[in-house]
């Protein structure tokens, strides 16, 4: 078993591994962390306490007393330090992420009445594109939708028609990253507002909000954040737009003074703005929870060991079924990468269900994609080198 050996000898020379032990994976191999992660042991104990000893006691005045207003702020706050974003541009206004990306889309159109165009890449997660097509449709805006390198294309010859542009740093299907710094640039250059689906990325890959100068920008809360099944979105407004930016959600929790119960909106002139209703509580409490081991470790290391991961998984597969690597559909360069990689293999679904059998949990995507994702925290390299071996029986049982 010299991989499973090998794995052992990686894990306790990486003090991250450690962290696997807080988490509720029920003897599972969670690989589908790019769509749901495990939550953390103490998930109910958190809950209970907060319904136990906040809610129960204190009914409403608990909004008051145990910080529950401030929860948006405090998980934004949190979520920045992960993101590259400074205090007070990060909020979590407890929305879907269809609902925040409607909110920033029709937004970043807003800055721009002038401009016709709405540029969105054709290989977007579906939401997106559909979200897109809906703003284009309410604002009266041209939809323009190109591959990834024609996205980059019409920007250069026809940016200064384009109002808003939405991309990607981490293709939903094989983990293909786009560089957020030069797209942003371009965007700039010729006046476009840059807008950015963080869904994939956040919590395993360094995107730098504020260093690479990105407009808007917005992400889930339950991918490699863990916060649970539907888990609060987020939204990122740099403090340079926060008093212009005009949300079409106008709800009273987004009010310069919402207890004053004025019939006028008017916008709260920082992040706040960006806060629609009362936020759903438990869920906020939920993702607050599952950052902490997060903001604690840090995106770079979260990245490094993520990264580990992804190519022992590799080393696996080359060292017991090297033609399965004529397969992969994510870039060989692990730097090309975000959190998870992708295989082509006939009757994925198949391969999928058989995998779960054996208690691997990834996720198959049509027509014939197989999704792998190296969460940093609590997927281990003894557990990288079992998943490779079902993989491998799995396939050769399909045959």
């Amino acid at each position: 078993m010299p991989a499973l050996d090998e794995a052992r000898r990686r894990d306790d020379l990486d003090p991250l591994a450690q962290y696997a032990r807080q988490f509720a994976t029920e003897g599972s191999i969670h690989l589908n962390g790019n769509s749901l992660g495990p939550p953390r042991g103490n998930l109910a104990a958190e809950l209970d306490r907060v319904v136990s000893g906040q809610w129960a006691p204190r009914q409403v005045q608990a909004w008051f007393q145990d910080g529950w207003l401030e929860l948006p702020r405090t998980v934004g706050d949190k979520l920045g330090t992960l993101l590259g974003a400074g205090p007070g541009q990060v909020l979590v206004a407890g929305e879907t992420t269809s609902t925040t990306l409607f909110n920033a889309l029709t937004a970043a159109c807003r800055l721009r009445p002038d401009r016709p165009v709405l540029l969105i890449e054709a290989e977007s997660f579906p939401t997106d594109l559909y979200i897109a097509n809906s703003v284009a449709r309410l604002l009266d805006r041209e939809l323009v939708v190109e591959s990834r390198a024609g996205f980059d294309e019409y920007l250069r010859d026809n940016g200064t028609q384009v109002a808003a542009a939405l991309a990607a740093p981490v293709d939903f299907r094989t983990g293909e990253r786009r560089e957020i710094r030069p797209i942003t640039a371009l965007c700039h250059a010729v006046g476009a507002v840059s807008v950015w689906d963080l869904s994939h990325a956040t919590g395993v890959l360094p995107v730098d909000l504020d260093a690479n100068a990105v407009d808007l920008a917005v992400g889930c809360g339950y991918k490699y954040l863990g916060g649970g099944p539907g888990a609060p979105a987020f939204t990122y407004v740099p403090t340079r737009l926060q008093s212009t930016v005009d949300f079409p959600l106008a709800g009273w929790h987004g009010h310069a003074k919402p207890f004053a119960m004025t019939q006028t909106f008017i916008p709260a002139d920082d992040i706040d703005r960006a806060r629609t209703g009362t936020p759903p509580l438990l869920s906020l409490v939920g993702l607050n929870h599952a950052l902490a081991p997060l903001v604690e470790v840090g995106i770079h290391e979260l990245h490094r060991r993520s990264r580990d991961l992804g190519e022992f998984f590799l080393e696996c597969l080359d060292g017991s079924r090297p033609e399965l690597l004529d397969q992969l559909a994510s870039p060989r360069d692990a730097d090309r990468r975000g959190g998870h990689l992708a295989l082509r293999i006939p009757q994925a679904d198949k391969v999928e269900s058989a995998l779960a059998d054996s208690g691997v949990l990834v996720d198959a995507r049509p027509p014939d994609l197989i999704r792998f994702a190296f969460a940093p925290l609590y997927v281990t390299h003894e557990q990288v080198s079992r998943a490779a071996d079902a993989l491998c029986r799995a396939v050769e049982g399909g045959r």
